[in-house]
């Protein structure tokens, strides 16, 4: 079986880092599936590519051999994909949960371009973005490395939290923030990152971190966790409706500032499309309905 180019932008990855966590960093994927998915193949391939002790990485002969060869094809295939893209082709969307699935022919409707959808985990805080599985994302701010982006707001919106009806502050009608801050929080994968930081209300701390009772990677663990009564999480407002569960309830909550909700792309991304993309949606009226992602 031939490498897939996954493998290939694993491989530069490392390559260039020489460090499995910073590439695994770089690629928004847990170090233990890069280091998965090299040995994988340096079987393929039937070679070592990298010299590994505790202390450093290095690239074997074969590996100096491979990475030119790789930014090769990597580059090849980017402006191949870039000049298909430019005569019509289809456009990749970004969305972290699969709830999102029905904003595909409104967001097609409002931009005039032929779209497909890339489910992205919600390890990926980029939607698909940094390992280019998507040309465009539809993502609550902030992005991980946001030097590597670029983005367009679509809306803003309050934050709410949802939690057990038996909680104590269940039955108010609004939550101040500094009266959950203390809370355990139901929180984002780690390698969200600055994405998971968000959604614990990390922003609003002055420097003391969440406390963590579980993690989701999907909606329906989320919902899971709190029902067990393992954390309370933080929710956009227009996600609420998502999230109706029996014995749950869900709250706006005062002194956090408002979430998000953008279109991004890459920033070395300099195709017309892409900013066309970006205005129709802006324009077309998405800015007023749920986005159904993590959040």
């Amino acid at each position: 079986m031939d490498p897939h180019l996954r493998d290939l932008r694993y491989f530069v990855a490392v390559a260039e880092e020489l460090h499995f966590t910073n590439a695994a960093q770089r690629l928004h994927i847990a170090q233990p599936t890069l280091s998965r998915q090299i040995r994988q193949l340096e079987r393929q391939l039937d070679v070592v590519l990298f010299d590994r002790n505790q202390r450093s990485v290095a690239l074997t002969v074969a590996g100096k051999e491979l990475l030119d060869g790789a930014r090769k094809i990597l580059e090849l295939w980017e402006n191949t994909n870039a000049s298909l893209q430019e005569a019509g082709e289809v456009l990749r969307v970004g969305i972290q949960s699969a709830l999102g699935r029905g904003l595909l022919n409104e967001l097609e409707s409002a931009s005039g371009h032929r779209l497909a959808l890339h489910a992205a985990s919600w390890t990926d805080g980029s939607s698909g973005l940094a390992g280019r599985q998507a040309d465009l994302a539809l993502v609550w701010l902030p992005l991980p490395d946001p030097n590597r982006y670029r983005w367009q707001v679509l809306r803003s919106e309050p934050r709410w939290v949802l939690l057990p009806e038996t909680h104590p502050l269940a039955d108010r009608d609004r939550i101040e923030f500094s009266d959950i801050a203390d809370e355990i929080f139901v929180a984002l994968p780690a390698e969200a990152g600055a994405v998971r930081d968000f959604w614990v209300g990390n922003d609003a701390r002055h420097g003391r971190q969440a406390r963590i009772g579980a993690e989701a990677t999907t909606p329906e663990d989320r919902l899971e966790a709190v029902s067990l009564g393992l954390g309370v999480c933080l929710l956009a407002e227009n996600n609420v409706p998502m999230y109706r569960w029996p014995g749950l309830a869900a709250r706006p909550v005062a002194g956090l500032p408002p979430c998000e909700l953008a279109v991004a792309w890459r920033a070395d991304d300099s195709r017309p499309t892409i900013l066309e993309f970006a205005a129709r949606a802006t324009e077309g009226g998405f800015a007023g309905r749920p986005a159904a992602l993590a959040g």
